[in-house]
């Protein structure tokens, strides 16, 4: 029986350590681009362009000098100021819509709950590109394109959805008793929603509102077609790197390093919160 018993956890450490040796292969494949990427953009255009890439090539700041305009060019912040604004307030807006619903359809659910929930995800079925002339033409209309605020509507409509569908999900895992106890007290439903529930589920709301974040600053269908210069947004100041002159490498990963940056920053101050809000719905 010693001798099986030994066997056990010698299989079983052996089969994490294979596990583990295959994650980080993972980790090191998915991180290898982004590498590649930030080195290239500390290149000359001419060691960007070589064929086989030069890894021993001279180090240059160029290509963040002409992307942030100091070589005579656009200058970036405009657009990145845009992106912000689209973001930041889109994502406050579904957080605000989406708490409440979640709260209806988990805490305190409506009849056929199942059904609604179905109804918020088929949305995200329909392709973007299907919905995008009706909302060129309302928007033309109406006298918003290029205006930012439509920008902030659109992806707070686009975001709804994915955003209920999992703060459900996280709700349903705050204790009924704490808010039966609350409402005893004599707290309104604002006061339950904001003193009670957000605080615990917590983990839950900063995961939905960073993938609400990356969804809204990573958008570029109707960001391109929607605005022009004085609403463009950060991907929309990117693809202006492509010209018919040419693809000038160096410069297009300095950019595409910059814009990057303020989603890998907002996913690096909340890894924590966003593993333990997607475990929170995952695990019942």
């Amino acid at each position: 029986m010693s001798a099986v018993a030994e066997r056990v956890p010698q299989k079983t450490r052996r089969k994490g350590a294979g596990l583990g040796l295959v994650a980080w292969l993972l980790g090191i494949l998915f991180f290898l681009p982004i590498a590649w990427m930030a080195l290239t953009s500390f290149h000359s255009e001419a060691d960007a362009a070589t064929n086989p890439p030069s890894f021993a090539a001279s180090l240059t700041l160029d290509g963040y000098r002409e992307f942030f305009g100091t070589g005579g060019g656009a200058s970036p912040w405009p657009a990145l100021t845009n992106s912000v604004v689209a973001s930041v307030a889109s994502t406050l807006l579904v957080l605000l819509l989406a708490l409440p619903a979640a709260y209806a359809l988990s805490i305190r659910p409506v009849k056929k709950w199942t059904d609604v929930l179905f109804f918020f995800l088929s949305t995200k079925m329909l392709p973007a590109v299907a919905g995008l002339l009706p909302i060129y033409l309302f928007a033309k209309n109406a006298g918003m394109l290029d205006n930012i605020w439509l920008l902030v509507i659109l992806y707070t409509a686009m975001n709804l959805p994915i955003a209920v569908w999992m703060m459900q999900s996280f709700l349903a895992e705050v204790p009924v008793a704490v808010i039966e106890a609350a409402r005893v007290d004599g707290a309104r439903l604002p006061t339950v929603l904001a003193r009670v529930v957000a605080p615990i589920a917590l983990p839950g709301i900063a995961a939905t509102a960073l993938i609400c974040f990356i969804f809204s600053w990573n958008e570029l269908l109707f960001a391109r077609v929607l605005t022009g210069v004085v609403a463009e947004t950060a991907p929309v100041f990117l693809t202006g790197f492509i010209t018919s002159q040419g693809l000038f490498l160096a410069k297009v990963c300095a950019a595409s390093l910059v814009i990057s940056l303020p989603v890998l920053a907002a996913g690096f101050a909340a890894q924590d919160k966003l593993v333990q809000g997607l475990s929170l719905g995952a695990v019942k």
